[in-house]
């Protein structure tokens, strides 16, 4: 992380920059260890061959295999134990029943569409500017779990939407107490966004999605209770939202939580969302106008029994309608000035600033994706303790002297 693009490049073709190994006590095979060392030595007539290399990974793998069978001899449980495990697993089934939630947003957001779209049209031709600037996109995305054991975070990536070279749109949802809500939006919103498209203008649309989105799954998640395929009735999942819609030259961006989106504008970032926690004394003043309650707990204000930071959210039925999934929107000119676009969960911003963001993309090779995973690495670098998503947006083309040094 201490090195620009060029050093980098330097210390890895001419100083022998290599990322350090783990040891053998990790319990990594020694022949991966020589593989990769081999793989990359300076010399390129002593690296492997890729029929090599996959020869030798297979032998690893069969080396695997045989070491797992043996391990399995040396231990077989008593069959009460085994019997009990069984118990344990089935119960745990009937408790709470599988549930793609993905498949769930997607079906029940595209059978309230009915199917239909029929275009952008309106929003197109709302701005038709022949001497507006023109956008030249380019993005990616990273996500990782961190130091969490489950990933709750989901996003989507969306240019073109429904084949319109004008119109993109991307978000990230941040789920919490499970990743139903994420999962579920991620699938629903952008539907949902399709089918209003020639309905109304691009804010109202988004809005409109994501009231859509939080009454589709929060009915979704009723209907499976009362039909007792989730039984665990004090189990109210939520997500906090981001999405970005960009028409033409025009960005808006719709948020509900605590994801944060920003703009770099002459190499300065420009806040384009503000974080919905209770913290925030006219957030909190509105969940308490709503009916809601908010106390200062362990180390912050929170909203309810359930001890939530953010006071906007889609899901969490138990705290409605004072968390409301209502999004705050934002609506930009983009011009010239505009370098790039950063989307991210909280997992960044919680230990990385927006100026340094933006500094660290500027010191990045200008390919997205890869400013997208060390924006992550920095962050779970730093000690960030949630998933951490982040998508990157270029939104002007990146010279070849700036991608390859």
């Amino acid at each position: 992380m201490n090195y620009t693009e060029q050093q980098l490049t330097s210390a890895v073709s001419s100083g022998g920059l290599r990322p350090v190994l783990a040891g053998i006590e990790s319990g990594v095979p020694a022949s991966m260890l020589s593989l990769i060392q081999k793989c990359w030595d300076a010399n390129p007539q002593n690296r492997p061959s890729f029929n090599d290399i996959v020869l030798e990974l297979d032998d690893m793998l069969q080396q695997r295999k045989k070491m797992e069978k043996e391990d399995l001899s040396l231990y077989q449980p008593p069959i009460s134990h085994v019997h009990q495990v069984m118990d344990d697993v089935n119960n745990l089934h009937t408790y709470q029943e599988k549930i793609n939630w993905s498949t769930q947003g997607e079906c029940v957001s595209k059978g309230a569409s009915f199917g239909v779209h029929s275009g952008f049209r309106m929003w197109l031709d709302g701005f038709d500017d022949p001497l507006a600037y023109h956008l030249v996109l380019s993005w990616g995305s990273f996500a990782t779990c961190g130091r969490r054991e489950s990933m709750e975070d989901m996003h989507f990536l969306m240019p073109f939407l429904c084949n319109e070279k004008d119109v993109h749109a991307f978000g990230i949802f941040d789920g919490h107490r499970g990743a139903a809500a994420a999962e579920f939006s991620v699938q629903a919103l952008p539907e949902f966004l399709k089918a209003l498209g020639s309905m109304c203008s691009p804010a109202d649309a988004l809005v409109e999605a994501f009231v859509r989105t939080d009454v589709a799954f929060r009915d979704e998640l009723d209907s499976h209770r009362k039909s007792r395929r989730v039984i665990q009735k004090d189990w109210h999942p939520g997500c906090t939202a981001a999405v970005a819609l960009i028409v033409k030259n025009k960005l808006f961006v719709a948020n509900a939580g605590d994801c944060r989106t920003i703009l770099c504008r002459r190499g300065c970032p420009v806040a384009l969302s503000r974080d919905h926690v209770a913290s925030c004394p006219e957030e909190r003043n509105r969940v308490v106008s709503a009916g809601g309650e908010v106390k200062w707990q362990v180390d912050t204000w929170r909203v309810g029994r359930a001890a939530l930071q953010v006071t906007r959210s889609i899901g969490d039925d138990d705290l409605k309608p004072a968390v409301t999934a209502e999004p705050e929107i934002t609506e930009t000119v983009l011009s010239v000035e505009d370098e790039f676009l950063v989307m991210a969960s909280d997992g960044l911003w919680d230990v990385v600033s927006d100026m340094e963001v933006t500094n660290i993309i500027r010191d990045t090779v200008k390919e997205p994706a890869m400013c997208s995973k060390r924006l992550a690495t920095e962050a779970a670098e730093r000690g960030s303790k949630d998933n951490i998503t982040v998508i990157v947006v270029f939104l002007r083309p990146v010279s070849t002297a700036e991608r390859v040094y």
